[in-house]
């Protein structure tokens, strides 16, 4: 008898492909969340569970899983899964590292030039026949090239976001728990500095860290106090990551230019007043979001749920199980 793979949500089919030889595959095949006492019900009789963001795996659910080998995160982030209970219990959890940062880097520079330009109100403002013409303020928006960058967190996608600042010709700051080597900070054109100096200094501000006891709410009011008020935060990190009243506080009272966001602390819902900004670009978390990468990750997915089945330790256990 095939063991029991259990999907929660819509899957690529190229990965589905990819395991349907070797388990038998049960897939809830809607966008909508399973709730928690299906959750329960998969685990119970699943050897594998593939999980999204929007499954919280707590050690009740884990309990289920009596043949439970792997919970095998389909996404970079893994917060929403009691990693530490599943160690304990013996059960693999994998995510999706390594195959995501390009796509997101790429995100991330599209939301700088959004919300700098002011492209989504002027896509809008043209779409309700209002443009009868050039005039000389219309739109007027933030400069990005020769300005400066600052980095958050300078792992893949911190790296893929300072990449392309070359190419604007930015001063590029960043800031880390630990130094890079002088070779990547020359080939990024990157200066390691202080967060408090990173804020004061930087045009744009871009958070790439993965959300910890350390790293919640590291963008509160304090640190959006100390940026310019000429400044952007652009956030495809960790919802949590940045107070989001706090940065709703700051854009009303104009103390920065304006904010991009693909996270959000109470994901999906949106912090009161977001709506009504016109200075606060909102998208959908939509970070990894292109065919070939979310193919990528499936397969890394699927790898990593026939290793386990196999006996075998997966490629890409999360850090600290």
């Amino acid at each position: 008898m095939k063991p029991i793979v259990t999907v929660t949500n819509i899957f690529p089919e190229i990965a589905l492909e990819k395991l349907s030889p070797h388990c038998e595959l049960q897939i809830n095949n809607t966008e909508t969340p399973p709730t928690m006492e299906e959750l329960k019900q998969f685990a119970s009789k699943s050897a594998a569970l593939v999980t999204y963001l929007t499954d919280k795996i707590g050690s009740d659910i884990i309990d289920q899983g009596r043949n439970l080998k792997i919970i095998a995160n389909y996404g970079a982030g893994f917060n929403n899964i009691d990693v530490a209970y599943a160690r304990q219990k013996g059960v693999w959890v994998t995510n999706t590292p390594g195959v995501l940062h390009e796509t997101t880097a790429d995100l991330t520079w599209a939301m700088i030039l959004g919300i700098a330009r002011l492209i989504v109100p002027a896509d809008k403002y043209t779409r309700e026949g209002k443009f009868k013409g050039w005039q000389a303020k219309l739109f007027l928006g933030g400069d990005v090239y020769g300005k400066t960058l600052g980095v958050i967190g300078c792992g893949e996608i911190g790296k893929a976001v300072a990449r392309r600042a070359l190419g604007f010709d930015m001063r590029v700051l960043y800031t880390q728990r630990n130094r890079l080597p002088e070779s990547q900070e020359k080939q990024l054109n990157a200066e390691f500095v202080t967060l408090d100096d990173l804020l004061t200094q930087s045009d744009f501000v871009t958070p790439h860290v993965p959300l910890t006891d350390a790293t919640k709410y590291m963008i509160g009011k304090e640190q959006l106090a100390m940026m310019k008020k000429t400044a952007y935060l652009v956030h495809t990190a960790r919802g949590k990551v940045v107070d989001d009243r706090a940065l709703v506080d700051a854009l009303k009272a104009g103390a920065l230019a304006g904010a991009a966001l693909d996270v959000y602390e109470n994901e999906p819902e949106l912090t009161k007043g977001m709506t009504e900004l016109d200075n606060l670009l909102l998208l959908p978390h939509i970070g990894s979001a292109s065919t070939d990468t979310r193919n990528r990750m499936a397969l890394l997915v699927a790898d990593n749920v026939l290793e386990a089945l196999a006996g075998k330790q997966p490629q890409t256990l999360v850090p600290g199980w």
